[in-house]
């Protein structure tokens, strides 16, 4: 059965697309609005990826100068966010190399930016939870990404870029380096792992 994306993932593909083919051709506004969506989604990765919020920052920055430089080289216009997440991916890993050890903290991706961003809001339709259902909520989403702290880092790559980012199979393994098969096999290994963390929640 052929693997299709989710209408989130195609909706964004072509958003994307359409800002980079109009930055590409000197339009500013476009490039300022790629430029704000790349910059969510490099800094959501590369906390996730790189673990600790230094590094995190400092590889959004670089991914975004990249963005900016390189616009206009970009062959293939809808596989944009495989071209981010390969940026990020490979920038955090030169800092790893840097690094002994694995991160010291991990960051949730709801927090949506380095601590003091408190100049952006995000509006949500519904009422609120209740109280209870929040600290519920809050507990398993830490025992989440305390989970996803604890897997080995090519695993925990290819769970967000899969589960969170919603790239297919094949793009995750462009930006990975490796064959679909063998994404099919970590990302297997990887849910089992996070079930055995997770029991009891």
């Amino acid at each position: 059965m052929t693997e299709r994306p989710s209408t989130g993932a195609d909706a964004a593909r072509v958003e994307y697309a359409a800002l980079v083919r109009d930055a590409a051709r000197g339009d500013a506004a476009a490039m300022e609005r790629l430029l704000v969506r790349a910059q969510e989604v490099a800094y959501r990765f590369s906390l996730l990826v790189c673990g600790h919020v230094e590094d995190a920052e400092d590889v959004m920055q670089d991914a975004l100068l990249r963005t900016y430089r390189h616009v206009g080289e970009i062959k293939d216009p809808e596989a944009f966010r495989t071209w981010l997440y390969s940026t990020v991916r490979n920038a955090c890993l030169m800092k790893r190399r840097r690094r002994a050890g694995e991160p010291a903290q991990f960051v949730s991706v709801e927090q949506g930016g380095a601590p003091g961003d408190g100049d952006r809001t995000i509006d949500l339709e519904g009422p609120a939870p209740r109280p209870d259902q929040q600290m519920v909520d809050a507990w398993i989403d830490r025992r989440l990404h305390a989970a996803l702290g604890r897997l080995p880092p090519s695993y925990r790559a290819i769970v967000v870029l899969r589960e969170i980012e919603g790239l297919t199979t094949k793009e995750v393994a462009t930006v990975t380096g490796i064959s679909e098969a063998n994404v099919k096999t970590r990302l297997h290994r990887a849910r089992v792992m996070l079930r055995r963390e997770l029991e009891g929640v």
